[in-house]
């Protein structure tokens, strides 16, 4: 049987942007694992594998059922040990856990207001309803409100918040050393989302963050490159 991961899309198909499922395609690429990956829009989730979850990725090993992206990079580096690892033992879980924590809180945070707008406009049209009506709740205003009040002041912050990632770079090209683990995919899903969601990020092509995230986008023949930005 095939390993499937189904995972989220706008209108395209072959576009698919959640963060947390890119977390989850880089992972499966990692391991070097054959896949198919089925994009859905949000307002189908529900119906997939029999209503297993309510969100993506999920993913389906020959019929053994996981959710949640950090669940998935666990479950893959318990049932295939022989293929290269996702995190190199314990403290590799332990910092991928604090770059989750940072990259939801900091990143994708700052991100949602610049492309909001940009990922509702993507969406097919009773995917907009849903979407405006649980991120307006989240959000507490309506998208066009957050959009005006907050996302050129967040652009112009954004890339102070990646300069830990830019220290980091001083020493080595990737979080996990001298090539990727899980964490990097972690950091990597979030600027994927606006990339693909936006058309862009809020950094220059000289920034040492975005030379990182263009070697990101070049691993596994090209994975994260190939669908291509708004």
């Amino acid at each position: 049987m095939t390993i499937i991961l189904h995972s989220l899309c706008g209108t395209d198909t072959k576009r698919p942007f959640s963060p947390h499922c890119w977390k989850a395609v880089m992972a499966l690429s990692h391991k070097g694992l054959d896949f198919v990956e089925r994009p859905v829009p949000f307002t189908e989730i529900p119906a997939l594998e029999n209503g297993f979850s309510r969100t993506v990725p999920i993913l389906n090993d020959n019929g053994h059922l996981v959710s949640d992206s950090f669940a998935i990079a666990l479950y893959l580096e318990d049932t295939y040990p022989d293929r290269p690892s996702l995190f190199k033992g314990e403290g590799g879980k332990a910092m991928a856990r604090f770059v989750e924590g940072y990259t939801q809180t900091v990143l994708q945070a700052a991100l949602m207001p610049i492309i909001v707008m940009s990922i509702h406009d993507i969406l097919p049209e009773k995917d907009k309803a849903y979407f405006r009506e649980s991120r307006e709740a989240r959000l507490g205003r309506p998208l066009e409100e957050v959009v005006a009040t907050r996302a050129e002041a967040e652009k112009a912050a954004f890339p102070g918040k990646l300069e830990p990632l830019r220290h980091m770079l001083k020493f080595q090209p990737y979080l996990g050393g001298d090539s990727p683990l899980f964490a990097d995919y972690i950091l990597f899903g979030a600027l994927q989302w606006a990339r693909v969601t936006s058309g862009s990020l809020p950094l220059s092509a000289d920034d040492p963050a975005m030379e990182w995230f263009g070697r990101c986008l070049d691993l596994f023949e090209g994975r994260g490159r190939h669908v291509t930005a708004a």
